[in-house]
Protein backbone atom coordinates (compact mmCIF):
# COMPACT_ATOMS: atom_id res chain seq x y z
CA UNK A 1 0.00 0.00 0.00
CA UNK A 2 1.19 3.38 -0.80
CA UNK A 3 1.11 6.51 1.74
CA UNK A 4 1.79 9.47 -0.02
CA UNK A 5 1.93 13.11 0.79
CA UNK A 6 2.57 17.02 0.42
CA UNK A 7 4.29 18.84 2.56
CA UNK A 8 5.47 22.74 2.67
CA UNK A 9 5.57 24.48 6.32
CA UNK A 10 7.46 27.36 7.46
CA UNK A 11 11.35 26.20 8.99
CA UNK A 12 12.24 25.63 11.49
CA UNK A 13 15.86 25.61 13.23
CA UNK A 14 18.27 22.59 14.21
CA UNK A 15 21.51 21.13 14.62
CA UNK A 16 24.70 22.02 12.86
CA UNK A 17 25.23 19.59 9.75
CA UNK A 18 28.78 17.76 8.49
CA UNK A 19 29.05 17.35 5.27
CA UNK A 20 30.49 14.07 3.71
CA UNK A 21 33.77 13.66 2.40
CA UNK A 22 33.95 13.77 -1.21
CA UNK A 23 34.15 11.18 -3.64
CA UNK A 24 37.86 10.25 -5.54
CA UNK A 25 37.61 8.95 -8.92
CA UNK A 26 38.86 5.22 -9.39
CA UNK A 27 40.06 3.09 -12.45
CA UNK A 28 37.16 3.38 -15.58
CA UNK A 29 34.89 0.35 -16.57
CA UNK A 30 32.74 -0.19 -13.28
CA UNK A 31 30.16 1.02 -11.42
CA UNK A 32 30.57 4.13 -8.58
CA UNK A 33 29.96 3.31 -5.26
CA UNK A 34 29.69 5.11 -1.97
CA UNK A 35 29.86 3.81 1.19
CA UNK A 36 29.00 5.97 4.09
CA UNK A 37 27.88 4.96 8.09
CA UNK A 38 23.94 4.47 9.12
CA UNK A 39 22.78 7.56 11.41
CA UNK A 40 23.10 6.22 14.78
CA UNK A 41 20.03 6.19 16.17
CA UNK A 42 19.09 3.61 13.17
CA UNK A 43 19.51 0.24 15.24
CA UNK A 44 18.36 -2.25 12.37
CA UNK A 45 21.08 -3.12 9.45
CA UNK A 46 21.11 -1.50 6.70
CA UNK A 47 18.52 -2.58 3.97
CA UNK A 48 18.96 -0.06 0.92
CA UNK A 49 21.18 0.38 -2.27
CA UNK A 50 20.41 3.45 -4.47
CA UNK A 51 21.27 3.38 -7.93
CA UNK A 52 21.14 6.80 -10.20
CA UNK A 53 20.25 6.37 -13.81
CA UNK A 54 20.28 8.47 -16.60
CA UNK A 55 18.69 8.05 -20.18
CA UNK A 56 17.72 10.25 -23.06
CA UNK A 57 13.59 10.84 -23.47
CA UNK A 58 13.89 9.05 -26.98
CA UNK A 59 15.67 5.64 -27.78
CA UNK A 60 18.78 6.96 -29.41
CA UNK A 61 21.55 4.84 -31.08
CA UNK A 62 23.16 2.08 -29.16
CA UNK A 63 26.77 3.93 -29.53
CA UNK A 64 25.25 7.18 -28.17
CA UNK A 65 23.57 5.56 -25.40
CA UNK A 66 27.19 3.83 -24.00
CA UNK A 67 28.35 6.94 -24.12
CA UNK A 68 26.07 9.56 -21.91
CA UNK A 69 24.78 6.71 -19.96
CA UNK A 70 25.94 7.11 -16.02
CA UNK A 71 24.82 4.94 -13.25
CA UNK A 72 26.17 5.58 -9.05
CA UNK A 73 25.36 3.08 -6.71
CA UNK A 74 24.88 4.18 -2.86
CA UNK A 75 25.08 1.19 -0.23
CA UNK A 76 24.60 2.34 3.29
CA UNK A 77 25.65 -0.46 5.49
CA UNK A 78 25.46 -0.85 9.54
CA UNK A 79 28.40 0.55 12.21
CA UNK A 80 31.14 -0.20 9.18
CA UNK A 81 34.34 1.96 9.08
CA UNK A 82 33.58 4.58 6.64
CA UNK A 83 35.14 4.02 3.05
CA UNK A 84 34.87 5.53 0.08
CA UNK A 85 35.30 4.22 -3.72
CA UNK A 86 34.33 5.73 -6.67
CA UNK A 87 34.71 3.69 -10.37
CA UNK A 88 33.54 4.86 -13.83
CA UNK A 89 31.55 2.89 -16.40
CA UNK A 90 32.59 5.20 -18.61
CA UNK A 91 36.31 5.74 -20.35
CA UNK A 92 36.70 8.84 -19.56
CA UNK A 93 36.69 10.01 -15.95
CA UNK A 94 33.98 10.22 -13.15
CA UNK A 95 33.15 13.69 -12.39
CA UNK A 96 33.87 14.09 -8.81
CA UNK A 97 31.01 16.23 -6.93
CA UNK A 98 32.65 18.30 -3.87
CA UNK A 99 31.77 20.70 -1.94
CA UNK A 100 31.50 24.41 -2.98
CA UNK A 101 34.35 26.20 -1.93
CA UNK A 102 32.99 29.93 -0.95
CA UNK A 103 32.73 32.51 -3.43
CA UNK A 104 33.84 34.85 -0.48
CA UNK A 105 35.95 37.62 -1.47
CA UNK A 106 36.26 37.97 2.41
CA UNK A 107 37.65 35.38 4.52
CA UNK A 108 37.31 34.88 8.24
CA UNK A 109 40.54 35.34 10.38
CA UNK A 110 41.37 32.76 13.14
CA UNK A 111 40.64 33.45 16.35
CA UNK A 112 43.40 31.46 17.90
CA UNK A 113 47.00 33.17 19.26
CA UNK A 114 49.00 31.00 17.33
CA UNK A 115 48.00 32.33 14.18
CA UNK A 116 47.81 35.70 14.62
CA UNK A 117 51.11 37.57 13.24
CA UNK A 118 53.30 38.98 15.14
CA UNK A 119 52.15 42.95 15.02
CA UNK A 120 48.34 41.55 15.44
CA UNK A 121 49.63 39.91 18.95
CA UNK A 122 51.21 42.74 20.29
CA UNK A 123 48.29 45.34 19.59
CA UNK A 124 45.66 42.66 21.18
CA UNK A 125 48.76 42.92 24.13
CA UNK A 126 48.32 46.83 24.01
CA UNK A 127 44.68 46.41 23.79
CA UNK A 128 44.37 44.01 26.85
CA UNK A 129 46.62 46.56 28.94
CA UNK A 130 44.58 49.24 28.33
CA UNK A 131 41.14 47.55 29.52
CA UNK A 132 42.57 45.88 32.27
CA UNK A 133 43.59 49.19 33.54
CA UNK A 134 40.75 50.59 32.29
CA UNK A 135 38.48 48.11 34.75
CA UNK A 136 40.49 48.74 37.46
CA UNK A 137 40.59 52.36 37.73
CA UNK A 138 37.11 52.66 36.53
CA UNK A 139 37.50 54.60 33.69
CA UNK A 140 35.14 53.55 31.49
CA UNK A 141 33.53 56.53 31.90
CA UNK A 142 31.09 59.17 29.84
CA UNK A 143 33.56 61.16 28.04
CA UNK A 144 32.22 61.82 24.42
CA UNK A 145 33.88 61.63 21.62
CA UNK A 146 33.20 61.61 17.60
CA UNK A 147 32.50 58.44 17.09
CA UNK A 148 30.09 58.23 19.99
CA UNK A 149 28.74 61.53 20.32
CA UNK A 150 25.53 59.94 21.82
CA UNK A 151 26.74 58.90 24.45
CA UNK A 152 25.06 60.79 27.48
CA UNK A 153 27.06 62.29 29.86
CA UNK A 154 24.68 60.76 33.17
CA UNK A 155 26.96 57.70 33.24
CA UNK A 156 29.81 58.17 35.30
CA UNK A 157 31.25 54.78 36.16
CA UNK A 158 30.48 50.93 35.87
CA UNK A 159 30.52 47.96 37.89
CA UNK A 160 34.19 46.64 38.45
CA UNK A 161 33.21 43.62 36.16
CA UNK A 162 32.70 44.31 32.67
CA UNK A 163 30.26 42.12 30.39
CA UNK A 164 29.59 42.18 26.90
CA UNK A 165 27.53 39.62 25.11
CA UNK A 166 27.37 37.80 28.29
CA UNK A 167 30.88 37.64 28.44
CA UNK A 168 32.77 39.01 31.55
CA UNK A 169 35.92 41.05 30.18
CA UNK A 170 39.64 39.81 30.72
CA UNK A 171 38.59 36.70 33.19
CA UNK A 172 38.99 34.09 30.47
CA UNK A 173 40.11 33.09 26.93
CA UNK A 174 36.84 34.34 25.33
CA UNK A 175 37.92 38.32 26.13
CA UNK A 176 40.86 37.88 23.38
CA UNK A 177 38.04 36.63 20.75
CA UNK A 178 36.38 39.90 22.04
CA UNK A 179 39.25 42.14 21.65
CA UNK A 180 40.09 40.95 18.24
CA UNK A 181 36.89 42.11 16.90
CA UNK A 182 37.29 45.39 18.16
CA UNK A 183 40.60 45.70 16.47
CA UNK A 184 39.68 43.89 13.17
CA UNK A 185 36.97 46.34 12.96
CA UNK A 186 39.78 48.98 13.35
CA UNK A 187 42.25 48.08 11.44
CA UNK A 188 44.39 46.74 14.58
CA UNK A 189 45.16 50.41 15.43
CA UNK A 190 44.89 50.16 19.06
CA UNK A 191 43.77 53.44 20.56
CA UNK A 192 40.99 53.95 18.00
CA UNK A 193 40.01 49.87 19.33
CA UNK A 194 39.82 50.77 22.44
CA UNK A 195 38.31 54.24 22.09
CA UNK A 196 35.72 51.85 19.87
CA UNK A 197 35.30 49.31 22.85
CA UNK A 198 34.60 52.15 25.34
CA UNK A 199 31.80 53.59 23.78
CA UNK A 200 30.26 50.04 22.95
CA UNK A 201 30.62 49.72 26.63
CA UNK A 202 28.84 52.70 27.37
CA UNK A 203 26.11 52.81 24.95
CA UNK A 204 24.98 48.92 26.44
CA UNK A 205 24.85 50.78 29.44
CA UNK A 206 23.17 53.71 28.36
CA UNK A 207 20.66 51.44 26.07
CA UNK A 208 19.67 49.06 28.86
CA UNK A 209 20.89 46.30 27.16
CA UNK A 210 20.98 43.79 29.80
CA UNK A 211 17.14 45.10 30.75
CA UNK A 212 16.37 44.62 27.00
CA UNK A 213 17.11 40.84 26.58
CA UNK A 214 14.39 39.72 28.81
CA UNK A 215 12.23 42.25 27.97
CA UNK A 216 8.56 40.96 25.80
CA UNK A 217 8.37 43.66 22.94
CA UNK A 218 5.64 40.97 20.88
CA UNK A 219 5.90 38.35 18.61
CA UNK A 220 4.82 40.53 15.33
CA UNK A 221 7.90 40.30 13.44
CA UNK A 222 8.93 36.54 13.92
CA UNK A 223 8.34 36.21 10.38
CA UNK A 224 10.57 39.45 9.79
CA UNK A 225 13.66 37.96 11.12
CA UNK A 226 14.12 34.20 12.21
CA UNK A 227 17.23 31.95 12.86
CA UNK A 228 16.92 28.84 10.71
CA UNK A 229 19.84 26.10 10.77
CA UNK A 230 23.73 26.46 9.44
CA UNK A 231 26.01 27.52 6.34
CA UNK A 232 28.47 24.53 5.75
CA UNK A 233 30.86 26.47 7.95
CA UNK A 234 28.76 25.80 10.95
CA UNK A 235 27.53 29.63 11.17
CA UNK A 236 23.64 30.36 12.02
CA UNK A 237 22.15 30.95 9.27
CA UNK A 238 19.94 34.64 9.98
CA UNK A 239 17.20 35.15 7.05
CA UNK A 240 15.63 38.87 7.15
CA UNK A 241 12.74 39.26 4.57
CA UNK A 242 11.62 42.46 4.01
CA UNK A 243 8.74 41.71 1.82
CA UNK A 244 6.81 41.07 4.88
CA UNK A 245 6.82 45.05 5.37
CA UNK A 246 4.65 44.79 2.18
CA UNK A 247 2.09 44.46 4.80
CA UNK A 248 0.97 48.06 5.04
CA UNK A 249 -0.48 47.57 8.76
CA UNK A 250 2.84 45.93 9.44
CA UNK A 251 4.65 48.71 8.02
CA UNK A 252 2.67 51.53 9.82
CA UNK A 253 2.66 49.80 12.99
CA UNK A 254 6.47 49.55 12.49
CA UNK A 255 7.90 52.66 11.32
CA UNK A 256 4.62 54.98 11.47
CA UNK A 257 6.65 57.31 13.66
CA UNK A 258 9.47 57.94 15.63
CA UNK A 259 8.63 55.92 18.90
CA UNK A 260 7.43 53.33 16.55
CA UNK A 261 10.47 53.06 14.75
CA UNK A 262 12.36 53.18 18.02
CA UNK A 263 11.11 50.03 19.09
CA UNK A 264 11.54 48.57 16.06
CA UNK A 265 15.12 49.27 16.81
CA UNK A 266 14.89 48.12 20.27
CA UNK A 267 13.28 45.17 18.81
CA UNK A 268 15.78 44.03 16.34
CA UNK A 269 18.82 45.07 18.66
CA UNK A 270 17.12 42.28 21.19
CA UNK A 271 16.80 39.63 18.43
CA UNK A 272 20.85 40.17 17.94
CA UNK A 273 21.41 40.41 21.44
CA UNK A 274 19.84 37.02 22.07
CA UNK A 275 21.18 34.96 18.88
CA UNK A 276 24.92 36.70 19.75
CA UNK A 277 24.38 34.65 23.08
CA UNK A 278 24.02 31.13 21.60
CA UNK A 279 27.78 31.73 19.80
CA UNK A 280 30.84 30.10 20.89
CA UNK A 281 33.43 32.76 21.86
CA UNK A 282 36.06 30.37 22.42
CA UNK A 283 39.41 30.67 20.43
CA UNK A 284 38.46 28.44 17.78
CA UNK A 285 34.64 28.88 18.12
CA UNK A 286 31.97 30.04 15.40
CA UNK A 287 30.95 33.28 16.83
CA UNK A 288 30.06 35.00 13.06
CA UNK A 289 26.29 34.70 11.57
CA UNK A 290 25.83 34.17 8.16
CA UNK A 291 22.94 36.67 7.12
CA UNK A 292 20.49 36.39 4.45
CA UNK A 293 18.71 39.58 3.60
CA UNK A 294 15.16 38.66 1.07
CA UNK A 295 14.38 41.67 -1.05
CA UNK A 296 11.49 40.17 -2.67
CA UNK A 297 8.65 42.87 -2.58
CA UNK A 298 10.54 44.19 -0.12
CA UNK A 299 9.37 48.34 0.07
CA UNK A 300 11.19 50.72 -2.27
CA UNK A 301 13.57 53.33 -1.51
CA UNK A 302 11.04 55.43 -1.73
CA UNK A 303 9.89 54.64 1.67
CA UNK A 304 11.11 57.57 3.85
CA UNK A 305 10.24 55.72 7.18
CA UNK A 306 12.03 52.57 6.31
CA UNK A 307 15.38 54.59 5.11
CA UNK A 308 15.55 56.31 8.71
CA UNK A 309 14.71 53.04 10.26
CA UNK A 310 17.20 51.28 8.06
CA UNK A 311 20.33 53.80 8.47
CA UNK A 312 19.82 54.50 12.57
CA UNK A 313 19.92 50.02 12.85
CA UNK A 314 23.16 50.42 10.69
CA UNK A 315 24.91 52.62 12.37
CA UNK A 316 24.39 51.26 15.55
CA UNK A 317 24.88 47.34 14.07
CA UNK A 318 28.56 48.76 13.03
CA UNK A 319 29.57 51.10 15.92
CA UNK A 320 29.00 48.60 18.66
CA UNK A 321 28.78 44.71 17.00
CA UNK A 322 31.65 44.68 15.08
CA UNK A 323 32.75 41.57 13.00
CA UNK A 324 29.29 39.25 13.74
CA UNK A 325 28.55 38.87 9.91
CA UNK A 326 30.26 36.09 8.40
CA UNK A 327 28.55 36.51 5.33
CA UNK A 328 26.30 38.72 3.76
CA UNK A 329 23.70 37.26 1.01
CA UNK A 330 21.31 39.35 -0.46
CA UNK A 331 18.50 36.92 -2.62
CA UNK A 332 15.86 38.38 -5.16
CA UNK A 333 17.83 41.57 -5.47
CA UNK A 334 15.76 43.89 -7.52
CA UNK A 335 16.70 46.77 -10.20
CA UNK A 336 16.33 49.44 -7.08
CA UNK A 337 18.60 47.91 -4.91
CA UNK A 338 21.58 49.20 -6.78
CA UNK A 339 20.53 52.80 -6.05
CA UNK A 340 19.26 52.09 -2.76
CA UNK A 341 22.84 50.17 -2.00
CA UNK A 342 24.63 53.27 -3.62
CA UNK A 343 22.83 55.43 -0.59
CA UNK A 344 24.05 53.09 2.05
CA UNK A 345 27.08 52.30 1.11
CA UNK A 346 29.31 55.56 2.25
CA UNK A 347 28.15 54.62 5.65
CA UNK A 348 29.19 51.48 5.64
CA UNK A 349 33.43 50.40 5.87
CA UNK A 350 35.16 48.70 3.02
CA UNK A 351 35.92 45.86 5.13
CA UNK A 352 31.43 45.68 5.89
CA UNK A 353 30.84 45.67 1.90
CA UNK A 354 33.56 42.96 0.91
CA UNK A 355 31.15 40.60 2.87
CA UNK A 356 28.47 41.17 0.40
CA UNK A 357 26.91 38.96 -2.03
CA UNK A 358 24.04 39.71 -4.61
CA UNK A 359 21.89 37.14 -6.02
CA UNK A 360 18.87 38.38 -8.89
CA UNK A 361 15.43 36.13 -8.32
CA UNK A 362 16.52 33.36 -11.01
CA UNK A 363 19.86 32.42 -8.56
CA UNK A 364 18.63 32.70 -5.26
CA UNK A 365 18.59 28.84 -4.31
CA UNK A 366 21.82 28.25 -6.50
CA UNK A 367 23.82 31.45 -4.74
CA UNK A 368 22.44 29.95 -1.21
CA UNK A 369 23.30 26.16 -1.80
CA UNK A 370 27.08 27.62 -2.47
CA UNK A 371 27.38 28.08 1.41
CA UNK A 372 24.32 26.09 2.85
CA UNK A 373 23.11 22.57 2.29
CA UNK A 374 19.66 22.11 0.67
CA UNK A 375 18.40 20.04 3.91
CA UNK A 376 19.58 23.03 5.47
CA UNK A 377 17.81 26.01 3.41
CA UNK A 378 14.44 26.54 3.92
CA UNK A 379 11.46 25.30 1.07
CA UNK A 380 10.40 29.08 0.14
CA UNK A 381 13.97 29.36 -0.98
CA UNK A 382 14.43 26.42 -2.65
CA UNK A 383 15.67 24.12 -0.06
CA UNK A 384 14.20 21.12 1.80
CA UNK A 385 13.81 22.51 5.02
CA UNK A 386 10.09 22.75 6.42
CA UNK A 387 8.19 22.98 9.98
CA UNK A 388 8.99 18.69 10.89
CA UNK A 389 7.50 18.82 14.48
CA UNK A 390 4.57 19.31 13.35
CA UNK A 391 3.95 17.69 9.97
CA UNK A 392 6.99 16.69 9.00
CA UNK A 393 8.83 14.56 11.53
CA UNK A 394 10.69 12.08 9.21
CA UNK A 395 13.40 14.35 8.20
CA UNK A 396 15.58 16.75 10.09
CA UNK A 397 18.60 18.71 8.94
CA UNK A 398 21.01 15.65 10.00
CA UNK A 399 19.04 14.16 7.05
CA UNK A 400 21.70 14.68 4.13
CA UNK A 401 19.90 14.92 0.47
CA UNK A 402 21.64 14.45 -2.69
CA UNK A 403 21.48 16.89 -5.45
CA UNK A 404 21.54 15.46 -9.09
CA UNK A 405 21.20 17.82 -12.18
CA UNK A 406 19.45 16.80 -14.59
CA UNK A 407 19.81 17.53 -17.90
CA UNK A 408 17.86 18.80 -20.48
CA UNK A 409 15.45 16.24 -22.76
CA UNK A 410 16.97 13.38 -20.36
CA UNK A 411 15.26 10.91 -18.08
CA UNK A 412 16.61 10.70 -14.53
CA UNK A 413 15.55 7.28 -12.50
CA UNK A 414 16.75 6.90 -8.38
CA UNK A 415 16.21 3.13 -7.78
CA UNK A 416 16.48 2.75 -4.05
CA UNK A 417 16.78 -1.29 -3.93
CA UNK A 418 15.59 -2.87 -0.90
CA UNK A 419 17.06 -5.51 0.97
CA UNK A 420 14.50 -6.26 4.03
CA UNK A 421 11.00 -5.51 4.90
CA UNK A 422 10.64 -2.23 6.07
CA UNK A 423 8.81 1.05 5.46
CA UNK A 424 10.92 3.50 3.17
CA UNK A 425 10.03 7.04 3.38
CA UNK A 426 11.38 9.87 0.68
CA UNK A 427 10.58 13.69 -0.04
CA UNK A 428 11.93 15.17 -3.28
CA UNK A 429 11.89 18.84 -5.15
CA UNK A 430 12.91 19.67 -8.83
CA UNK A 431 13.68 23.27 -8.85
CA UNK A 432 11.19 25.25 -10.49
CA UNK A 433 9.49 21.81 -11.55
CA UNK A 434 8.01 21.95 -15.33
CA UNK A 435 9.07 18.06 -15.48
CA UNK A 436 7.05 14.77 -15.43
CA UNK A 437 7.53 13.13 -11.57
CA UNK A 438 6.70 9.01 -10.88
CA UNK A 439 6.77 6.56 -8.96
CA UNK A 440 6.68 3.01 -9.19
CA UNK A 441 7.25 -0.53 -6.92
CA UNK A 442 9.18 -3.14 -8.43
CA UNK A 443 9.20 -6.74 -6.68
CA UNK A 444 12.30 -9.07 -7.44
CA UNK A 445 9.94 -12.09 -7.92
CA UNK A 446 9.02 -12.83 -11.54
CA UNK A 447 5.44 -13.34 -9.94
CA UNK A 448 5.15 -10.24 -8.72
CA UNK A 449 3.63 -7.36 -10.14
CA UNK A 450 4.58 -3.34 -10.52
CA UNK A 451 3.18 -0.93 -8.03
CA UNK A 452 2.00 2.28 -9.20
CA UNK A 453 3.13 4.75 -5.72
CA UNK A 454 2.28 7.43 -8.26
CA UNK A 455 1.63 7.90 -11.45
CA UNK A 456 3.32 10.01 -14.32
CA UNK A 457 2.43 13.30 -13.37
CA UNK A 458 3.05 16.44 -14.82
CA UNK A 459 4.64 19.18 -11.90
CA UNK A 460 4.62 22.87 -12.41
CA UNK A 461 5.80 25.69 -10.66
CA UNK A 462 2.37 26.46 -9.22
CA UNK A 463 2.21 22.94 -7.26
CA UNK A 464 3.82 22.34 -3.81
CA UNK A 465 7.60 22.85 -3.68
CA UNK A 466 8.62 19.26 -2.03
CA UNK A 467 6.97 15.80 -2.65
CA UNK A 468 7.02 13.35 0.36
CA UNK A 469 6.07 10.03 0.29
CA UNK A 470 6.14 6.42 1.47
CA UNK A 471 6.07 2.79 0.93
CA UNK A 472 5.64 -0.41 2.83
CA UNK A 473 8.05 -3.16 1.68
CA UNK A 474 6.56 -6.37 2.15
CA UNK A 475 8.28 -7.85 -0.72
CA UNK A 476 11.67 -7.24 -1.55
CA UNK A 477 12.41 -5.26 -4.84
CA UNK A 478 13.18 -1.75 -5.63
CA UNK A 479 11.57 1.60 -5.92
CA UNK A 480 11.90 4.08 -8.88
CA UNK A 481 11.79 7.65 -8.59
CA UNK A 482 11.75 9.30 -12.11
CA UNK A 483 12.02 12.44 -13.34
CA UNK A 484 11.38 13.38 -17.32
CA UNK A 485 12.75 16.78 -18.22
CA UNK A 486 11.31 17.93 -21.51
CA UNK A 487 12.88 21.19 -21.06
CA UNK A 488 15.88 22.67 -22.86
CA UNK A 489 17.00 23.94 -19.34
CA UNK A 490 18.73 21.91 -16.74
CA UNK A 491 17.16 20.84 -13.75
CA UNK A 492 18.28 20.48 -10.08
CA UNK A 493 16.71 17.38 -8.19
CA UNK A 494 16.82 17.17 -4.51
CA UNK A 495 15.84 14.00 -2.88
CA UNK A 496 16.36 11.91 0.19
CA UNK A 497 14.71 9.01 2.16
CA UNK A 498 15.36 6.99 4.72
CA UNK A 499 14.17 3.04 5.72
CA UNK A 500 12.09 2.40 9.26
CA UNK A 501 11.41 -1.19 10.53
CA UNK A 502 7.76 -2.56 11.03
CA UNK A 503 6.69 -5.93 11.88
CA UNK A 504 4.39 -7.62 10.32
Amino acid sequence: MADTKHTHQPPSTAEEDTPPPPVEPEPPLASVEVETLAEPEEHHSAVTTVVEKEGPLTQPPLESTLLAAEQVSVTVPDKEPEGVSTESEKPKPVEVKKIPESLVSFKEESNRLSDLSDSEGKALEELRFLVQEAIKNQTFTTVKTQEAPSVSAEITDLPQEVFIWGVPLMKDDRSDVILLKFLRARDFKVKESFTMLKNTILWRKEFNIEELVDENLGDDLEKVVFMDGHDKEGHPVCYNVYGEFQNKELYNKTFGDEEKRNKFLRWRIQFLERSIRKLDFNPGGINTIFQVSDLKNSPGPGKRELRIATRQALQLLQDNYPEFVAKQVFINVRWWYLAFYTMISPFMTQRTKSKFVFAGPSKTAETLYKYISPEQVPVQYGGLSVDYCECNPEFTFNDRATEIIVKPATKQTVEIIVNEKCIIVWELRVLGWEVTYSAEYVPNADSGYTINIQKPRKMTTADEPVVSSSFKIVELGKILLTIDNPTSKKKKLLYRFKDKPYSG
